[in-house]
């Protein structure tokens, strides 16, 4: 038998990430077996310890990838805004969206894998790649800010997005109830409805 070119080898291995990363999103760590991910990957379940030594591997891989994409999609959105606010306020919107709420599989890791990663034993390298992976979403909200503290644009930042990912889990909960809706409006608006308290109150 032929051996594998280099070249496939890593199309085949780019697949698995990106096909583990969008799985891992819409059923968990624990919620999809090697060979689902194969084979939603187009290969067999035997080449996969040709490419990971384990599943808590790939996790930690697919874990690292989602986060990478979050990390551009957020960029994305807040590229060619005029200032903090607007981009706050994009970033915000694409965020608490009926869109986002539909689509675990390509959207948030943070609010994706929360609960998966916090039942992983200590020690497991998942939980690294998710620390990480959250505190580069941190760094991109806290240079939104307009505080001129650091400490303070932090703090900010940090509340922020304990209430986007927060709604986000719940609106997903209550997805095809009106709560569900009402639920994002509510976290929208005390995300900026505050900014724009906080600047009258300033004039």
């Amino acid at each position: 038998m032929p051996r594998v070119s280099r070249v496939v080898t890593e199309k085949n291995r780019a697949a698995i990430e990106r096909e583990s990363a969008r799985l891992f999103r819409e059923q968990g760590l624990q919620g999809v077996s090697v060979a689902e991910l194969m084979a939603a990957a187009g290969l067999t379940h035997g080449g996969f310890y040709g490419h990971f030594e384990s599943k808590d591997a790939l996790a930690t891989v697919a874990c690292t990838k989602a986060f990478d994409e979050a990390v551009e999609r957020w960029k994305e959105r807040i590229s060619g805004t005029r200032d903090p606010k607007s981009a706050l306020t994009a970033l915000v919107d694409g965020y608490l969206s009926s869109r986002n709420r539909g689509l675990a599989g390509s959207g948030c890791p943070v609010a994706a894998l929360a609960t998966d990663v916090a039942r992983e034993p200590e020690g497991k390298p998942v939980k690294g790649a998710y620390l990480a992976g959250l505190r580069r979403l941190i760094g991109v909200l806290v240079a939104l800010q307009s505080t001129q503290d650091p400490t303070q644009d932090r703090s900010v930042a940090l509340a922020q997005l304990s209430t986007m990912v927060g709604a986000l889990v719940l609106a997903r909960a209550t997805k095809g109830h009106a709560l569900s809706n009402e639920i994002m409006a509510a976290a929208r608006e005390n995300i900026l409805g505050g900014i724009d308290r906080k600047q009258s109150a300033a004039q």
